[in-house]
């Protein structure tokens, strides 16, 4: 940090179609200095907002940084986040926070053992309709939750080389599944598909268990025509729909909650009670992605998705592919996320 500014500095590395975004969020920052971009391919398209870019993390390193984003390739995730967590540097890396569990728990461990500030880019949390979502959740608005059903779907995205659709996008549905109700995952069975002659899974189908018994369901594709980022959570009092494309939130009410007298309040079937849009706030999720981690660095707030917790999300998508491998369920211990 600049002593005489107060300004914390801070590296990107990375400048790739993800890159980019967190260079242009950074260069906009309050209270935030963008110092230094690494990308070995240089800036070709303009998209260092005029931060000078290096070669290596180690020159990056030299500039002096508070903290740096990682957004390189997910099978670099490991190494330059290790070379920051030896240099005292905090972190913000992309999800998934690395492509193996054995490299996210080797990062847990370089991060922690420092005490340094290190979070993942689960950019869902900062979603305005999962956030509300949330609240209205911890608020007991839903009642008893029964199931959370997410569907991911779309066409291949060109800048994806090195993972398939599990690590790339069921990780989303994972960490948000997880977050929104405050749970973990005890079992998953999965099946895959790979129709497209890349080396990954571009299809996948899972269902699962939260350490409360609710259920859930994930389907997450690149082989569709059409874009969808829907998310479902129903419960005694109804059902929630996040549509995280245009950040809305819907309640459908189930009016048989609320009209049976209080002797029979023993759960009886559903009826379709009222509808309600609510609104909402939309500002951008990784500009608040950024000021969240940004306080975070500052021991101003701890409203970030923890490397520990990126871990679990990455123990969960290699269960998946388990599953689909093996054809078996598997069990996860449920542990409670840190």
């Amino acid at each position: 940090m600049t002593a005489s500014t107060g300004t914390l500095r801070a590296g990107l590395v990375g400048l790739g179609s993800m890159g980019r975004h967190h260079a242009r969020v950074l260069a906009g920052l309050d209270g935030v200095q963008l110092v230094g971009v690494v990308d070995p391919m240089g800036d070709k398209n303009g998209w260092a907002q005029g931060a000078p870019v290096l070669s290596t993390v180690e020159e990056l390193l030299a500039l002096g940084v508070d903290y740096a984003v990682v957004a390189c390739p997910t099978a670099l995730h490991e190494e330059v986040g290790l070379k920051l967590a030896e240099a005292g540097v905090c972190a913000l890396v992309e999800k998934p926070v690395a492509d193996t569990v054995d490299g996210a728990r080797r990062l847990v461990e370089a991060f922690e053992t420092r005490g340094l500030v290190a979070g993942v880019g689960h950019i869902e949390r900062c979603n305005p309709a999962l956030r509300s979502l949330r609240t209205r959740l911890e608020a007991g608005e839903l009642g008893d939750v029964y199931q959370v059903v997410t569907r991911r779907q779309g066409p291949f995205p060109h800048r994806i080389a090195d993972v398939g659709v599990v690590k790339d996008l069921a990780t989303h549905d994972i960490d948000l599944t997880g977050w929104v109700t405050g749970q973990t995952y005890t079992s998953i069975a999965a099946h895959t598909v790979s129709k497209s002659g890349r080396p990954h899974e571009d299809m996948v189908s899972a269902v699962g268990q939260l350490s409360d018994g609710t259920m859930v369901s994930h389907l997450v594709n690149w082989l569709s025509p059409l874009k969808e980022r829907f998310t479902s959570v129903t419960g005694e009092r109804g059902c929630f729909i996040a549509d995280t494309l245009t950040a809305d939130l819907t309640f459908h009410s189930n009016a048989a909650v609320a009209t049976e007298w209080e002797a029979l309040r023993a759960f009886r079937g559903v009826a379709e009670g009222d509808m309600i849009r609510y609104a909402i706030p939309k500002r951008e999720p990784l500009l608040v992605e950024h000021e969240l981690f940004r306080d975070a660095v500052l021991g101003k707030s701890d409203d970030i998705c923890t490397l520990r917790q990126g871990l679990r999300t990455v123990e969960v998508a290699a269960a998946v592919l388990e599953s689909a491998a093996t054809g078996d369920t598997v069990r996860l211990d449920g542990a409670a996320k840190g």
